[in-house]
């Protein structure tokens, strides 16, 4: 509705001027040309003033004010073709404003454009094409090959390489059998795969994340509030100096010409735009920021606050110790009969000592039989090989870390340990958030005391807070002090939603999908990488200089130009020519925001590096 209303004003301007300048210098009837701007010029300024008036009823100040002045002004004193550059300037600058904003947007909308729409949905024996929206939990759709997953599922039948990486940042495919999650948004590769649906469209993995682009730039931040709130010692600037040379000169068209000069396109276009800029680049860079508001906190953020468990560290169970407990067994060969017999099994512990074993040849196992809950049992080398709890595999020395025990042809030959294994990035995350001046870094966990200080101490963060609950995390950051705020929270669990929606600003590690976390918090990490966070920080800091730095040029420039115009050396007509300039050198340098500043990539590099 705003976009036609802004393009109707601006063609109703532009017919004006063809019909105004054919009467002047076609027809030679200057009284005609008049007469169309007048009427004109008075509908559009009274049309400006109801919006200006719903304006004022929202809570903020109608900087249009000036602009409208600025056109009854030049009509009272005859000077209409000024006036009719006012309004063109004025219903230009909405155009170029709107223009920008889809500019600046590009990036956010990429995600938009992949959405998938249809779907091809198995019924009584033949495949049918449906609306992604109408496919429902439990039925059974056919992913062809090269096509974009329509809903999160699990394989049923088929193997494929699928590509994620506009979902997680994975650059690798990732291979996908039967039982695999599958992801709505990743793309499937060269063969067929039968899915079972358990999330809607609605639901699934990529229409979260289409949600989240959908609200990024929907709010204002609190830096063009002040922006508006500028607005108002700006005007009564602008008013004293037009009637002091109204006074000075005795002359009302001096009054016009300072006021033709005057514009409030610095105050209402440029920190928006040099905002939403900066959200389209953080989106480039994996970050989805969902307001200005969000933006501006991060960019003067004082303290970030971590979870533990997925955040710091990567949230998944490797092997961190070999231990044989005979010595015929070697750490290798423990490990060979070990992954060898779980290689078969679909549980995170198996998966951990498979990956483990990566590099190491693994033997064939047969006669495989899994107790749920207990152990698998196999036939590995021609040995029968038990793997599980400490009972099942006739272990002694039972550990209180997370293990499995070992035992070949019922003799208790050793255990592996394992554990959640720090980030590789984290540290250097740290170091990069203290470089920022960012000194105060916490880490909040539900976890013990001892192995929440251990983690902290390989990450390099300032203050642990262990053993806590949802409820004690919030008031952990409560308490954090005035000189120390914004605080930022980094979460990636249900349990970090509170958290992350308490915080001055909230983010949330979403490459798994939509949690709460995610709906929560302010910014979402599309990318599971902690590095994003510094990230995030810089580019915010580098568009908020950007959005400063134009709202003060432009208000520069129109005051001197409002100075000059007192004299009486700028006629109506090129003062209002000279507005046309500043207008667009305003905005174009708010844009500057997509890219950043001069620099700012190197720099950007330099402490991601």
């Amino acid at each position: 509705m705003r976009v036609f209303r802004t393009y109707w004003r601006l063609w109703m301007v532009l017919t004006v001027a063809l019909i105004a300048a054919v009467a002047e210098w076609g027809l030679h009837l200057p009284h005609v040309a008049a007469i169309v701007i007048n009427v004109a010029g008075l509908a559009l300024a009274a049309l400006m003033f109801w919006d200006m008036v719903q304006t004022l009823r929202s809570g903020k100040f109608g900087v249009d004010l000036l602009a409208i002045t600025a056109v009854v002004a030049t009509v009272v004193v005859g000077e209409y073709w000024a006036a009719l550059i006012v309004l063109l300037m004025l219903t230009g600058g909405d155009a170029l404003e709107d223009y920008a904003a889809h500019k600046a947007n590009s990036e956010l909308r990429d995600l938009l454009a992949n959405t998938p729409t249809m779907a091809h949905r198995q019924e009584g024996g033949k495949l049918v094409d449906v609306a992604a929206d109408a496919v429902k939990v439990g039925d059974t759709v056919v992913v062809r090959p090269g096509e974009v997953v329509p809903v999160d599922g699990r394989v049923v039948d088929g193997d494929s390489l699928v590509d994620e990486a506009n979902i997680t940042g994975e650059s690798r495919p990732v291979a996908k059998s039967v039982d695999a999650p599958l992801m709505s948004g990743t793309v499937n590769g060269d063969a067929a795969l039968t899915v079972q649906v358990t999330k809607t469209a609605a639901d699934s993995q990529y229409q979260s994340i289409v949600r989240l682009v959908q609200d990024a730039a929907s709010q204002q931040a609190p830096f063009v509030r002040l922006a508006d709130r500028y607005a108002v010692p700006f005007t009564l600037v602008a008013y004293v100096i037009a009637g002091v040379a109204w006074f000075l000169s005795g002359d009302p068209v001096r009054f016009a010409e300072v006021l033709v000069v005057a514009s409030p396109c610095p105050l209402i276009l440029a920190a928006p735009i040099a905002l939403v800029s900066g959200m389209s680049r953080t989106s480039r860079n994996g970050i989805i920021v969902k307001s200005g508001a969000a933006l501006e906190k991060l960019a003067s953020a004082r303290t970030v606050a971590f979870d533990k468990t997925g955040t710091v560290t990567r949230g998944d169970l490797r092997v961190v110790a070999v231990e044989p407990a005979v010595d015929d067994v070697d750490d290798a060969t423990l490990l060979s009969w070990a992954a060898s017999a779980e290689q078969h099994s679909g549980h995170i512990l198996a998966r951990a000592l498979v990956t483990a074993a990566e590099g190491h040849e693994l033997s064939a196992s047969t006669d495989v039989s899994e107790a749920t809950g207990h152990g698998v049992t196999a036939t590995v080398e021609g040995k029968v090989v038990a793997v599980g709890q400490a009972g099942f595999a006739h272990a002694t020395n039972v550990s209180d870390q997370t293990a499995v025990y070992v035992s070949v042809d019922g003799r208790y030959v050793g255990r592996i340990l394992f554990a959640d294994t720090i980030r590789a990035e984290t540290p250097a995350t740290m170091k990069r958030l203290h470089a920022l001046g960012i000194h105060n870094l916490m880490m909040i966990s539900g976890d013990r005391q001892q192995t929440a200080d251990a983690v902290a101490d390989q990450a390099g963060i300032d203050t642990v807070y262990a053993q806590q609950l949802p409820a004690d995390k919030i008031a952990v950051l409560k308490q954090v002090s005035r000189d120390q705020r914004p605080v930022v929270m980094v979460g990636d669990g249900v349990n970090d939603a509170p958290s992350l929606a308490v915080a001055d600003v909230g983010i949330a590690m979403g490459a798994r999908g939509a949690t709460a976390a995610s709906e929560s918090a302010d910014v979402v990490l599309l990318h599971d990488d902690l590095s994003q966070v510094a990230s995030g920080v810089l580019i915010a800091r580098d568009t908020m200089a950007i959005a400063r730095e134009a709202v003060l040029i432009g208000i520069g420039i129109c005051t001197v130009l409002m100075l000059i115009a007192s004299f009486g050396v700028i006629p109506a007509i090129i003062g209002a020519l000279f507005q046309e300039v500043v207008d667009t050198v305003t905005i174009l340098y708010a844009l500057r925001a997509r890219h950043g500043r001069k620099g700012a990539d190197e720099r950007l590099a330099e402490h991601l590096a």
